[in-house]
């Protein structure tokens, strides 16, 4: 395949009849990305309301309700994004998913405009798009998670960068530095995509940027723009240090083990960002990129972070590499045929693997359920609260008044906030995360319905009443759970300081 941009001249038109304007970009193809940003966005909306929330997006609930400057586990720009959603459409699982799907279609749009960057036209820019239709993008959008806005703010310094190292636009270093910083109020992930775009620079240049009063301007803002939320860091101590660390030791190694094959399972058609990738590499202008992505790898292994961190800059090489494969289908029907039936078929395959178009009923034991986790993290929560009611309801009315009910992680601590208020269930608590800031509870709540796999030896005497069970058989994190009912020998203001947890 042919390089993604000429390092001479604009790249030809396969199309002589096509307008290319003065720095070799092809049109806009409006018609077929927009068809595919207003599919996407509509199949999430349509799907939105199917199964239930997912356990983050119950403990985003939550977070939206006490809007802060940044949280002990993250920065506030997703947890308010879903409470946005609730203030417009009403407290529902659809109406927290609304946001979230037109981020995703603006996604679709962004990464179509990166191939049209790179020299890509129609073709290119519609392969760039349905890229975007893959399982870990719709699953991202699909349950709220800071994925989905963190895939955005990447593939936006992404596309600015390629505006000023293509076509000499040096402003847009400044664009790309203002996307960084709003970009460090959803995720801090954003610092490693900047590291590894430096270093590519300092490594493969052009070293002449480092000159441009721009790029300085860049930095600056990005530093100005997130200092509310970097300055919410220092005053409580890196918080989110602690988070990181915690990551790191809970999941690290098996981090570490998938990292290379997830790269092969995060996006369709994985020639597409390899191409992408030779194509950077083989021109001098966009080298930096090529070389960030496997500088990105070696961060994210030594930091033990998440095998999908990299998805912004793999996204943003799909769409590099959909130029040079544009050129290579050009005139060949066998393989225009074989691409343009390759992607409907992934794209169907991400869907199922990534949606709620399984009943909920029949996932029980299914690939789909075992595969993707977050799948299965959404199924149950209301068995469980029910179940947690029915033990609360056996207890008698003078431990009912001195109950509380504490979870060992956010998801239960968030269905109970959901749905236990309509079954008449006391305040719930949790150490887990930014929820240990909520507590203690009163010292007078001496019984405890501690929801967990094994409750702390402060809690005293306790005694098991239920095990969490789901009716749709799937296997996710809560079946570990059991209800206790636990009596408390000490108060809960000398307990508390000692059940809080990261992970």
């Amino acid at each position: 395949m042919a390089n993604a941009v000429s390092d001479t001249a604009p790249t030809e038109s396969a199309d002589p009849t096509e307008r290319i304007d003065i720095v070799g970009r092809r049109p806009i193809a409006w018609w077929p990305v927009g068809l595919i940003a207003a599919a996407s966005t509509l199949l999430l909306l349509i799907t939105a309301s199917r199964y239930d929330y997912h356990r983050d997006e119950l403990y985003f609930r939550m977070l939206g309700a006490h809007p802060q400057w940044g949280y002990a586990d993250q920065p506030p720009f997703t947890p308010l994004l879903a409470r946005l959603g609730i203030e417009i459409f009403g407290d529902t699982v659809w109406a927290m998913r609304v946001p979230f799907a037109i981020i995703l279609g603006l996604t679709v749009v962004l990464t179509a405009m990166i191939a049209r960057e790179a020299g890509g036209g129609q073709t290119a820019q519609t392969i760039a798009a349905a890229g975007v239709v893959s399982v870990f993008p719709l699953t991202a959008a699909h349950v709220g998670s800071t994925a989905a806005p963190d895939l955005l703010v990447w593939l936006g310094v992404i596309f600015f960068v390629m505006r000023a190292l293509l076509h000499g636009r040096e402003r847009a270093w400044l664009a790309a530095g203002v996307t960084a910083g709003l970009g460090l109020y959803n995720k801090h992930l954003v610092v490693l995509l900047l590291a590894a775009l430096a270093a590519g620079l300092l490594i493969a240049g052009p070293r002449h940027v480092f000159r441009s009063r721009w790029l300085s301007s860049g930095v600056a803002a990005a530093v100005l723009v997130g200092l509310p939320n970097l300055i919410y860091q220092v005053v409580n101590g890196f918080p989110q240090a602690d988070m990181a660390a915690a990551i790191a030791a809970n999941k690290g190694d098996e981090s570490r083990v998938m990292l290379l094959p997830f790269q092969l399972a995060l996006l369709i058609l994985p020639p597409v960002w390899m191409a992408g990738l030779v194509a950077a590499f083989r021109d001098r202008r966009l080298r930096c990129l090529a070389l960030a992505y496997p500088i990105l790898l070696i961060l994210v292994l030594v930091s033990a972070g998440q095998p999908y961190y990299p998805l912004g800059l793999l996204l943003a090489l799909f769409a590099i590499g959909a130029a040079p494969v544009e050129r290579w289908m050009a005139g060949r029907r066998w393989r225009l045929i074989a691409v343009g039936a390759s992607i409907p078929v992934f794209a169907m395959l991400s869907i199922v693997s990534s949606l709620p178009v399984i009943p909920e009923d029949d996932l029980g034991g299914s690939f789909v359920a075992s595969a993707n986790t977050t799948v299965a993290d959404q199924i149950g929560w209301r068995d469980y609260v029910w179940q947690i009611g029915t033990v609360y309801a056996g207890l008698s009315a003078t431990d009912q008044s001195r109950a509380v009910l504490f979870t060992g992680n956010y998801g239960e601590a968030g269905a109970l906030d959901r749905y236990g208020r309509s079954l008449g269930l006391p305040e719930v608590y949790s150490g887990h995360n930014e929820l240990h800031k909520y507590g203690p509870p009163p010292d007078g709540k001496t019984v405890v319905l501690a929801v967990m796999q094994a409750p702390p030896r402060q809690f005293g005497d306790c005694v098991a009443k239920a095990r969490l069970t789901n009716a749709a058989g799937v296997e996710n994190e809560e079946l570990d759970a059991q209800v206790y009912v636990c009596r408390l020998i000490e108060p809960w203001s000398r307990i508390w300081p000692s059940v809080q947890h990261y992970d």
